[in-house]
Order: structure tokens, then sequence, then C-alpha cells
């Protein structure tokens, strides 16, 4: 057994390229860019920054190839009909105990 400290990864809390200082609020935000919940403002202020900065590039890529993986292996998958029907009457027994 090693004595050294392990390495943990930590999410970027500073500049992550010194050339580019605000690199921590770019990959807070790479989310809303990919999802489309950002102003028209802030996605041309992020792509300019993405368009400039590698290191950030490639976080955003990483981030975007993760979504379309959910997206492919999560998509068209739907429940079996008798797990819908249990719930539609357990939602219906619901509304009534309340209604």
């Amino acid at each position: 057994m090693s004595n050294e400290p392990e390495e943990h990864w930590r999410p970027p809390v500073g500049p992550v390229d010194p050339e580019h200082p605000e690199c921590a609020s770019v990959i807070a935000e790479v989310w809303t860019l990919l999802d489309g919940e950002c102003t028209a403002e802030t996605r041309e202020k992020l792509r300019a920054h993405l368009d400039a900065c590698p290191t950030c590039l490639r976080y955003y890529g990483v981030e975007e190839r993760i979504k379309q993986l959910i997206a492919v292996k999560c998509s068209g998958d739907k429940a079996p009909e008798g797990l819908r029907q249990r719930l539609r009457l357990e939602i219906s027994r619901t509304t009534i105990i309340r209604g």
C-alpha cells in the first residue's frame, strides 16, 4: 500500500487555460449550450470562446458525445403495456383519494 495521496478528478474551479481566464464559467455553461437553453447572446459568447480555446472545445466535444450517446441509448424505449396500465390505475386511485 502506497503512502502517496490518491489523485481525484476535480471539476475546474478556476481558469483551465491561463490564456483564457473565463474557462471555468464557460465549462459551467456548456450544458445550457448543448440543450439550447441559453440566450442568443450567451450562445455567441460561448461559441466564440470555444472557437478560441482548444481546452474548452475538447471538453465541450466530450460532453456533446455523452449527450448523443444517452439520446441513442435511451430513445424509443417505452414501458411495457402492463406497467403502463398499472401506472394509470395507481394515478387514478391517487386522484380519487386526493380529490
